[in-house]
């Protein structure tokens, strides 16, 4: 238990970051999703979105803002977004323990 006056440790801030991004990942992206992004919208806008090609992973488990193995629409994108944060934080945290600066090595003949 942390004593009053302390600052939270690691793990905790950590924890919490997890917590929040899973959470507006999971729910918060349904709305969020629901209006075009920017570049779709830019090319609705001066009249070039007839020539939108599909991607080639167009057709993967998480195109398009969902997940093609759900057929709910809010839980789909939900999944999908959670899916998304988790992997973005797997990647981000296995580059920081890859870059990250060792310690001077401990001269053991001292």
């Amino acid at each position: 238990m942390r004593r009053p006056g302390t600052r939270p440790g690691t793990r905790t801030v950590l924890l919490g970051v997890l917590v929040v991004s899973l959470l507006l990942a999971g729910v918060v992206s349904f709305y969020a999703a629901s209006a075009p992004d920017g570049l779709t919208k830019v090319s609705q806008d001066q009249g070039f979105a007839d020539t939108e090609t599909d991607h080639a992973s167009g057709d993967g488990p998480f195109a398009g803002y969902g997940s093609s193995f759900i057929s709910d629409e809010r839980l789909s994108g939900g999944v999908a977004g959670v899916v998304g944060v988790l992997v973005v934080l797997a990647l981000a945290g296995g580059l920081t323990l890859l870059v990250r600066r060792r310690g001077e090595p401990v001269d053991q003949d001292r």
